[in-house]
């Protein structure tokens, strides 16, 4: 079954710190670009990071430039979302998401999705 799993979210007071995790199963990862996305209550997805099949291509949204850092491992199938300097416009589900094209996936083309985490970031 081809599957992403993000976890990682919770609460955090402004100025915080939280790492996501995105585990992946089911499909040839290293030959796969993933994207991290948001959406806030109310508000339309907003795709915040990407990073490319070897870790070599990476975007970010300007939102979160020199705040979060997207990073993966190949060998544990798995990619990660730092996020530093945390704001409360940063409160949201994250999803993460797998598409065999990086700069598709920035555009939001991607063939799988995760099941999302809550972010909360308190003031």
């Amino acid at each position: 079954e081809v599957q992403l799993v993000e976890s990682g979210g919770g609460l955090v007071q402004a100025g915080g710190s939280l790492r996501l995790s995105c585990a992946a199963s089911g499909f040839t990862f290293d030959a796969y670009a993933i994207g991290w996305f948001r959406q806030a209550p109310g508000k339309e997805r907003e795709g915040v990071s990407c990073i490319s099949n070897s870790g070599a291509s990476t975007y970010y949204a300007d939102s979160v430039k020199g705040r979060f850092t997207i990073s993966r491992d190949n060998a544990k199938n798995t990619v990660y979302l730092q996020m530093n300097s945390l704001e409360p416009e940063d409160t949201a589900s994250y999803y993460c998401a797998a598409g065999p094209y990086f700069r598709a996936i920035v555009a939001g083309v991607v063939e799988v999705w995760g099941q999302g985490t809550l972010v909360t970031v308190s003031s």
